[in-house]
């Protein structure tokens, strides 16, 4: 590709819309938001490209654009795009930014993934393997907001409720509808509310932790991938809690000296990764794809398919706090 080109990468979840624009070869991020759509994909992803298009001049430079997600497919066929699978993009995004990393947990609005890699295995390459669970709500950001709801505990709450220094209790983590029933019998008993949260992320782990590394380890690093785990400081106290009792258990060498911070952390955009990927992928593929016209064809097909007057939303900030 030629060195003035960009790549715009679209991840289109189930709850929310990421997007990266960076120059072609570099690892630069020049544009990124990430919203919830409220179930307004096709808008979301409209009012990112327009912006896209607009804060970064690019009528004149050949763009190419990469999209993925479950709600991707139908429109990078649209826009002229190319898809990725997602599972692929977010590999990508690891494996070019963290070689040093062995497992990555991505959290996503319906659906959790973890991934497993192995340079020793492969040689020069990289084998991976992954497992992925998106039949059922359960364990993901979906799940979360739900009980949060339940619990009248607010986005700003949520993202600064701790889970060391809480009593915790038996919440399935499996199906959303008997963690509610969980929770909904503990608050009757007077339990108080952040004892409750921290007992949902115990839950989350443990139930993602038994169902989809299918009896393999997440050795370190691992990488906490997605908006729950980027934003939700209790998550990933309770991913550091019992990753290392894991290890311990299965003789899983550790650096003496390392914290347990620096081996089972979100890295910098950890939400973004799906996006990131996208645009290694189209990186990879060079001028096989075809320059992006323009967010126009997305605006027609989107009126035509729903009515000119059915313009829609285009999303709420998504989850915000530190990943500190």
């Amino acid at each position: 590709m030629a060195a003035s080109s960009l790549i715009v990468g679209l991840d289109i979840g189930s709850t929310t819309v990421k997007a990266v624009a960076m120059p072609a070869g570099e690892k630069k991020i020049l544009w990124q938001d990430y919203r919830r759509h409220e179930t307004e994909q096709g808008r979301t992803a409209l009012d990112f490209l327009r912006r896209i298009h607009g804060d970064l001049g690019l009528p004149g430079r050949t763009v190419r654009l990469c999209l993925t997600g479950s709600g991707a497919s139908e429109i990078a066929r649209v826009t002229g795009g190319r898809f990725v699978q997602e599972v692929n993009a977010v590999s990508l995004a690891v494996e070019t930014r963290h070689r040093d990393a062995r497992s990555a947990v991505e959290l996503g609005g319906q659906d959790a993934k973890i991934l497993f890699f192995d340079r020793e295995a492969a040689g020069n390459g990289c084998k991976r393997a992954a497992s992925m669970n998106d039949k059922c709500a359960g364990g993901t950001g979906a799940f979360i907001d739900k009980l949060s709801a339940r619990l009248s505990i607010g986005r700003e709450q949520l993202c600064r409720q701790r889970y060391r220094g809480h009593a915790l209790h038996n919440v399935a983590g499996k199906c959303g509808v008997f963690a509610e029933t969980d929770i909904t019998g503990l608050q009757k008993q007077g339990v108080p509310a952040a004892e409750l949260m921290a007992s949902l992320f115990e839950a989350i782990v443990i139930q993602n932790l038994a169902v989809l590394t299918r009896g393999r380890v997440l050795c370190p690093q691992v990488l906490l991938l997605g908006g729950p785990n980027t934003f939700l400081m209790g998550l990933r106290e309770a991913w550091q809690e019992h990753l290392p009792r894991i290890w311990r258990e299965r003789g899983i060498e550790v650096p003496s000296q390392a914290r347990v911070e620096d081996l089972v952390f979100a890295p910098e955009n950890a939400e973004y990764y799906g996006a990131l990927g996208a645009v290694e992928f189209a990186g990879e593929q060079g001028d096989e794809i075809a320059p992006w016209p323009g967010p126009d064809a997305l605006e027609r097909w989107l009126d035509n398919e729903h009515g000119s007057g059915a313009r829609g939303r285009s999303g709420v900030p998504g989850l915000r706090g530190s990943v500190k």
